[in-house]
């Protein structure tokens, strides 16, 4: 995907982390050198960092280190976690989630505005030790009229090394409910489409056709070839990798334009197709092309959430839809979705599923009553924030497996709003 071109100047790649980055004059296990210390506590899942960090002052140190992080990479000792934003992230806490050891950990809020509230739809992405979260709707009170949904360009980063939320360089523009993704080993965010459809409206909203890429470096927005026709509701994902020197930036799903029933009521039309750029040297080139009609003549549309499984050889990716309980792969050879598996357990009357990626696998989550789960010992514990129940389905072996956990938050999550990521720390 990335074409032969006159070389570029590349920015030179940081030396890697002399172990250990602390003072050498503070032991970390006694008796035992610091690399092989290190090495020790590298092997500790992070969900029980939290509680290690208080021992003494060279393990905090050493946790907090961006070398525990390299080591961690290095060794392939990485902690796969959920991360979980029950609603606005400037008023709520977001958790982490780790499903090997069923642990919960909450993260700072971020950094509130009094001038606006209810952010919903925004993106939240994940590179390295960072996670990033993008746009999203939101109300503001210096607007008019107040009740009136507006997007937003902000742009914030949760450093997991000092643990903090920072605010960087806004979109040129305001968006939610958008294509997002992170080009591997380029420091680079690509955004697409998106509007100011807020949760608390099931239609209207505005609609954009704005392309960006972000240089994580250098904390610039820089616009691109916007699409052919106004997209919101999208998702976005890469095909191909450096090594066949092509990669492309696919857009797909979502609504465009919107017609009302009688002349009041607002629908949307949603988009049948997928728009496709090629990327040369990690960024946009030439115009978007068209893919042809996914839904095939006289078949129902389906409009479920669509997450990507990404290979690791960086080659053709899974793309998964969820429409009620039934799960769809998209085929790119045919460009049609077909019938993959079906959720072995229904969600409750009136609810529906959150749907995440994590380490290869779908990771289907929805809220369970106390009533429901055969324990009855532990009700009482389960009866504010209930219980989270996540459905697990591994794409290449086609098998389901479960988990049971208590919710970590004092009231119900609404998993209609609310949004998830992955990382891997």
């Amino acid at each position: 995907m990335i074409e032969s071109s006159p070389p570029l100047p590349q920015r030179a790649s940081p030396p890697l982390p002399i172990l250990p980055a602390i003072d050498r004059t503070l032991t970390l296990i006694p008796g035992l050198p610091n690399d092989v210390a290190a090495f020790i506590l590298s092997l500790i899942p992070y969900s029980h960092h939290a509680r290690l960090k208080p021992t003494c002052r060279s393990w905090k140190l050493f946790l907090l280190s961006p070398t525990l992080t390299s080591l961690r990479r290095r060794h392939c000792h990485l902690s796969h976690l959920l991360c979980i934003f029950p609603q606005d992230p400037s008023i709520a806490s977001p958790f982490l989630f780790d499903p090997h050891s069923l642990a919960w950990r909450p993260l700072p809020t971020m950094p509130c505005n009094p001038h606006v509230y209810g952010l919903c739809n925004f993106t939240s992405i994940s590179i390295g030790p960072h996670l990033y979260v993008l746009g999203g709707s939101l109300f503001d009170t210096r607007s008019f009229p107040m009740d009136r949904p507006s997007p937003t360009s902000s742009t914030f980063r949760f450093n997991f090394h000092d643990f903090s939320w920072e605010r960087l360089a806004p979109m040129l523009t305001p968006r939610g409910s958008f294509a997002c993704v992170a080009l591997p080993d380029s420091d680079q965010i690509l955004v697409a489409g998106g509007g100011s459809r807020h949760a608390m409206f099931g239609a209207a909203g505005s609609r954009t056709r704005s392309v960006e890429r972000y240089d994580i470096s250098k904390d610039e927005w820089v616009a691109m070839d916007g699409l052919p026709s106004f997209r919101a509701g999208c998702v976005g994902f890469l095909v191909g990798n450096e090594l066949e020197d092509r990669r492309e930036f696919w857009v797909m799903g979502g609504y465009g334009a919107s017609r009302t029933i009688s002349g009041i009521f607002p629908v949307d039309e949603y988009c049948k197709d997928a728009v496709v750029m090629e990327l040369k040297n990690g960024r946009g080139c030439g115009t978007w092309r068209e893919v042809g009609n996914i839904w095939r003549e006289g078949e129902s549309m389906r409009f479920g959430k669509i997450v990507v499984v990404e290979e690791e050889n960086g080659s053709c990716p899974g793309v998964f839809m969820l429409d009620r309980d039934e799960i769809l792969r998209y085929d790119m050879s045919s460009n049609h979705w077909l019938s993959e598996s079906r959720v072995p357990r229904k969600a409750p009357c009136n609810s529906s599923f959150g749907f995440v990626v994590l380490y290869g696998e779908l990771y289907v989550m929805m809220n369970l009553n106390a009533v429901d789960v055969v324990e009855p010992r532990r009700h009482r514990r389960h009866k504010r924030g209930g219980i989270l129940y996540f459905q697990i389905y591994h794409p290449k072996k086609k098998t389901w497996r479960s988990l049971v956990t208590k919710s970590p938050f004092d009231y119900p999550v609404d998993i209609n709003t609310v949004v998830l990521s992955s990382i891997s720390l």
